[in-house]
C-alpha cells in the first residue's frame, strides 16, 4: 500500500504546565477518511495545527506526506489543505476574489488557476454566488467556499478542523458526501469532530481525550468497545428509575435517550430484565418495555471517556 499519508510518532505538545497533547501515535492511509472524535479540550485542534508545521511539538514528532513537520513544515504546508474551526475568508471580498486570493497565496495562477476555480465552482455548487460576498452567505455556503480554498492547490492531504460547526443536519450530510467523493479520487483527510453522525463517514476513528488516545478502530469496532450489556428501559417516571438505577454496583451507565433509559450492566450479571424490574419495583418505580439495544458511537464515547463534557477546544 506504501507509505501512509500521515505517521504521527509520541507527539507531546504543553502549554507551561497544562499537556494538551500527551504521547499521541497513530497512522493514516493514503485516500482514507481519518476521524479525530473527541470531547471539546480533548487535543483535537493542538495536534491538527501540530501536524500542519503551524505548531511545533513540544516532543515527538510526524511525518506529512513524507516530510517532517519538525524539520520540514515548509514542505509539510506545501502538501495540505487546511479548513480551521472559524472560516479563514475574507468577508470583504466576493467568493471569486477569495478564490483569487488563496490560488496566489499557493502559487496557481494564470491557465492553471481558471481551470480549477472553474472545477472548484462547479464541485462544490458555488456558480451562483460567485460574485457575492463572503459576509452575505449562508454558514453552509461559506463552508463549502473555505473547503474550494483549501482545495485550490490540489492538495493530496486535507486537514479540517471541525468543518461542520455551526451548519445544519442537510449541510452537513452534503459536506461528506463531498469528502466521500474527493476519498475517492485519492485525497486522504483527517476531520475533528464530537458530532458523533459525522463520525459515522469516517473510515477510522482516533478517540482522544485529555490530549490521550482512548481507543482506535472503524466506527463499528470503536461501537464494539463499550463495555457491558446495554438495554433500553421504558420507566415512569423516568427520571426517578435512573436515580434508583444509577448508584447499583452492577450498573456501569444510565443516560436518557428520549423518552427511554439506556442502562449499561456488568457482563456478569445474569437475567438482566428480572434485575432491573426488580430494582425498578423496590424503588417503587412502574417499569415498561425493557429489551436490549445495539451500542451507537454517543454510547462508547460516554464510556471511553467517562462521560466528558464540552470544555474549550485545545
Amino acid at each position: 500500500m506504501g507509505e501512509p499519508a500521515v505517521v504521527a510518532e509520541e507527539l507531546v505538545r504543553r502549554f507551561g504546565s497544562f499537556t494538551a497533547v500527551d504521547h499521541l501515535s497513530f497512522e493514516i492511509a493514503r485516500g482514507e477518511i481519518f476521524g479525530f472524535l473527541g470531547p471539546n479540550g480533548s487535543g483535537k485542534s493542538t495536534t491538527i495545527r501540530m501536524l500542519c508545521g503551524l505548531l511545533l511539538p513540544t516532543a515527538g514528532d510526524a511525518r506529512v506526506g513524507g516530510a517532517s513537520i519538525v524539520q520540514e513544515p515548509e514542505l509539510v504546508r506545501e502538501q495540505i489543505g487546511y479548513m480551521s474551526q472559524q472560516f479563514s475568508l475574507y468577508p470583504d471580498l466576493t467568493v471569486a476574489e477569495n478564490l483569487e486570493f488563496y490560488g496566489g497565496v499557493y502559487g496557481v495562477e494564470g491557465r492553471g488557476f481558471t481551470e480549477r476555480e472553474a472545477e472548484l465552482v462547479a464541485r462544490l455548487e458555488l456558480a451562483e454566488v460567485r460574485e457575492r460576498l463572503a459576509a452575505d452567505l449562508s454558514t453552509g455556503v461559506r463552508q463549502r467556499l473555505a473547503l474550494a480554498c483549501a482545495m485550490i492547490h490540489e492538495p493530496p492531504i486535507l486537514f479540517l478542523d471541525e468543518p461542520t460547526s455551526g451548519v445544519d443536519p442537510g449541510a452537513r450530510r452534503r459536506f461528506f458526501e463531498l469528502i466521500e467523493d474527493l476519498a475517492q479520487g485519492g485525497v486522504t483527510t483527517l476531520v475533528t469532530t464530537h458530532v458523533m453522525d459525522e463520525a459515522e463517514h469516517c473510515n477510522r476513528l482516533l478517540l482522544i481525550h485529555q490530549g490521550r488516545r482512548v481507543a482506535e478502530g472503524s466506527p463499528a469496532e470503536v461501537k464494539a468497545m463499550t463495555p457491558g450489556r446495554l438495554l433500553q428501559v421504558r420507566a415512569e417516571p423516568a427520571m426517578r428509575a435512573a436515580e434508583a438505577l444509577d448508584p447499583l454496583p452492577e450498573v456501569l451507565e444510565v443516560s436518557l435517550f428520549g423518552t427511554a433509559l439506556h442502562v449499561a450492566l456488568r457482563e456478569d450479571v445474569t437475567a438482566p430484565e428480572a434485575y432491573l424490574r426488580a430494582r425498578l419495583a423496590e424503588a417503587e418505580v412502574e417499569a415498561g418495555e425493557i429489551e436490549p439495544v445495539a451500542a451507537t458511537l454517543e454510547h462508547a464515547f460516554l464510556a471511553l471517556t467517562g462521560g466528558a463534557g464540552e470544555g474549550s477546544d485545545g
